[in-house]
């Protein structure tokens, strides 16, 4: 039998988490004096020590490890555990991914020092005849379901796109919305065509708005935003519609987001 300090030296796990695996049932001592509360520990206990060691590296928590010990001679259950814990890890991953891709981002244009103001302007859109699809969508990264509704919609209409085509979206929520976002996405296009099950042809009226039109990956987005309501604070402006967003060059042109340039619209009227 091996004392609890000879038993934590050979498997190296610190004699207050031992006395902890005890108190959760994870790794009870094979005896416990009942008069002094000594713990004392068999060899073969050692490799049951290895295991938990080894579940704790792959990140499983203690509950867990104590299911997994139970289950340990069943290679199905083991597996499903295995399995599971996977696709958290691998879940984890693409997250820690996406964030050091943003992280890459603000690192590069600190490095390059670049300019972080915006340029706003006061600009009239002029009336204009366009290919509409108004729909609710679950969230905002899935606005490529209205473009392809209207693709698939008039792939066969050979439409005639307007010079310059206008491509955008308007958010016609009057909030940020984590799910069921509404919007309307449209196309301006030359000619008349019939109307489908979801999208309509319609003239969209003439519009003021407060426009900045910047370089880059929507990840900056918000800050555009922020500067074109500042201006709008500072020049006596106020929203009268919905804002849009025109897309110049977007994902349909370029794969690469440094190559996107997008127009941000809030029509506006005098306060």
């Amino acid at each position: 039998m091996l004392k609890i300090g000879e038993f934590s030296k050979l498997s190296r796990i610190s004699v207050r988490m031992l006395r902890h695996y005890d108190e959760i049932g994870l790794l009870k001592p094979a005896e416990t004096d009942r008069f002094t509360d000594y713990r004392y520990y068999r060899e073969d206990q050692l490799p049951t020590a290895g295991r938990i060691a080894a579940l704790k590296d792959m990140g499983f928590s203690l509950a867990d490890i104590v299911s997994i010990l139970a289950a340990y001679d069943d290679r199905e259950q083991l597996e499903r555990f295995f399995s599971a814990r996977r696709k958290e890890l691998e879940a984890l991953s693409r997250d820690t991914a996406h964030k050091l891709t943003l992280l890459d981002a603000a690192q590069k244009r600190l490095r390059k020092e670049e300019n972080m103001s915006y340029n706003v302007t006061l600009k009239t859109i002029p009336e204009r005849y366009a290919a509409t699809v108004h729909m609710t969508i679950p969230r905002y990264e899935d606005e490529g379901i209205i473009w392809g509704k209207m693709t698939e919609e008039t792939c066969r209409m050979n439409l005639v796109e307007d010079d310059p085509c206008l491509c955008a979206v308007t958010y016609l929520d009057g909030e940020y919305k984590e799910e069921n976002v509404e919007m309307l996405a449209w196309k301006t296009v030359k000619g008349r065509y019939p109307d489908t099950e979801h999208v309509k042809f319609r003239t969209l009226p003439e519009v003021t708005v407060a426009s900045c039109t910047y370089q880059g990956g929507y990840a900056r987005i918000a800050e555009v935003y922020a500067a074109v309501i500042a201006w709008m604070e500072a020049n006596g402006y106020e929203p009268a519609a919905p804002m849009f967003n025109i897309y110049h060059v977007s994902p349909h042109e370029t794969q690469n987001p440094d190559e996107f340039v997008t127009e941000v619209c809030y029509p506006v009227k005098r306060k």
